[in-house]
């Protein structure tokens, strides 16, 4: 099985059924298939061969999807470009996978133009592409194991292509339907794609053409757009990174009981944001982790865990749930022996979920022999199987020989009122090695964050320095870019 016969099944069942519905409108199962098939036979007889790397930079919409399906079913390797990159960061993606060809919305073209003259085939989504797709030439599947290559954020170094197998987004199907999504979708069903399918929302593109149900698709967010998408379209379903919540909160968003899920995931929610989310969005919130190189979800905490949280059991609103069936996770000390329910040490999972490896290197991908993966991720588990992620690996501080991680910081600093985004990290010093360093926006004072600190924090991890910024800078996926903050 692969992704393209997920499509097929769905058109043969529910052909006349509304499957996406974006800015232009309705396109039924049959209509995506045939618009993807014909799409393939431009691509399969313009000269790529089976394995080839194309590039596709397109906003969110159904033409995102064809193309997800076109070049599976022609054995190419997808290489999305995340529209908010620069250009200098689309040709450092290009020439690390050696792209042949690009897949470009006509809105891009202008800033895609020095890229575009860098290919060897170039296929525009203008006004004249439904007359192309009309004379293609329909051509046979040759479907190849790698469907795509998906970017890291570069976060910690230059960004890495991951491979992603037709095996890996189909044990990500698998895991959503078993353990994100509340109960199978229905033909009443719809979900809100609001934010970037390149990331966390495409993932559930699949389990509802699986399960025939409809999505709609938002080529832009903000709150407004967003609440009456949800009531115009009976939407039921919709996964958002941490900063749109904060948005909608921010603008005093009340869904009611639409949603039967809001799911969310990429970056840690504050417990005063869960809590406003249950009591003004839905109570139906569901929070799931994941990596690129692990395709969520890893972990889940559902609608249960969050209801449990919020009413009696707030420890709860900082878990990462319990891992999802058919996935393992274990918690390691640096030598890889798995330590003590409620010790502290590194995240490893292992499953059909996990990459095979990076593009271009032979090495990079920390496994462990059994074929773990060395998440980067410093986290606990408790004696019920909830996991905690304490940091990133990566993020946290030493100073003064202490191991200090932000995450406890700033979960402090976020229950500030009046604070809408805080990070914290370390910068150099001479006499601590590390000085522990906050950035937060909002209307709180300085001094109300550091009163804080003070409260709840032992001495060694309050903050030396406290900088109050009237926007954080965020990486491509949406999360609080600490790399620039440490820059400035």
């Amino acid at each position: 099985m692969n992704i393209v016969s997920v499509f097929e099944r769905s058109a043969e069942r529910h052909p006349d059924r509304v499957a996406f519905t974006d800015d232009v409108g309705d396109t039924t199962f049959a209509e995506l298939l045939r618009r993807a098939v014909a799409f393939s036979g431009l691509l399969a007889t313009s000269g790529l061969a089976v394995g080839d790397r194309v590039l596709d930079l397109q906003p969110n919409g159904t033409r995102f999807v064809e193309s997800d399906v076109a070049c599976a079913r022609s054995g190419l390797v997808r290489v999305c470009l995340n529209p908010r990159l620069t250009e200098k960061d689309w040709h450092r993606i290009a020439d690390n996978c050696g792209a042949r060809g690009l897949i470009v919305d006509e809105r891009y073209l202008d800033r895609a133009a020095a890229l575009a003259d860098g290919m060897d085939h170039v296929f525009v989504l203008d006004g004249d592409h439904d007359r192309r797709l009309a004379a293609a030439p329909r051509v046979g599947a040759r479907i190849a194991e790698l469907v795509s290559l998906n970017y890291t954020s570069g976060t910690t170094g230059a960004p890495k292509g991951v491979r992603r197998h037709h095996s890996h987004r189909l044990a990500s199907l698998d895991g959503m339907l078993r353990a994100v999504l509340p109960a199978i979708p229905s033909a009443g069903d719809a979900y809100l794609h609001a934010a970037p399918m390149t990331h966390t929302s495409g993932l559930f593109t699949l389990p509802f053409v699986a399960a025939g149900a409809r999505q709609v698709i938002l080529d832009r967010f903000d709150a407004e757009t967003f609440a009456e998408a949800v009531s115009r379209h009976g939407v039921t379903h919709t996964a958002l990174v941490p900063t749109m919540i904060a948005r909608l909160l921010a603008a005093d968003v009340r869904l009611g009981r639409e949603l039967t899920m809001l799911g969310y995931a990429g970056a840690p929610l504050p417990p005063e944001q869960i809590r406003a989310a249950h009591a003004r969005l839905t109570p139906a919130l569901t929070q799931y982790y994941g990596l690129v190189e692990a395709i969520p979800p890893v972990t889940v905490l559902d609608a249960d865990d969050h209801a449990r949280a919020v009413t009696e059991q707030p420890e709860l609103l900082t878990s990462a749930g319990r891992p999802v069936p058919g996935v393992a996770v274990r918690i390691v000390d640096a030598d890889g022996r798995e330590v003590p329910v409620g010790e502290v040490g590194e995240v490893v999972t292992a499953g059909r979920h996990v990459t095979s490896g990076y593009w271009g290197r032979s090495t990079g991908v920390k496994a462990l022999s059994n074929g773990e993966l060395h998440t980067g991720d410093i986290g606990r588990f408790d004696a019920d199987g909830y996991l905690w992620l304490v940091d990133r690996l990566g993020d946290m501080i030493i100073s003064g020989g202490y191991n200090i991680y932000p995450r406890e910081i700033e979960d402090v600093i976020a229950a500030v009122e009046g604070v809408e985004h805080v990070a914290v990290y370390g910068v150099p010093h001479e006499d601590w090695g590390q000085a522990v360093t906050a950035a937060y926006t909002g209307t709180a004072t300085a001094e109300a964050v550091l009163t804080a600190c003070r409260r709840e924090l032992a001495s060694f991890k309050k903050p030396k320095h406290v900088h109050h910024l009237t926007r954080m800078p965020v990486n491509s996926n949406g999360k609080i870019d600490k790399t620039e903050l440490r820059r400035s």
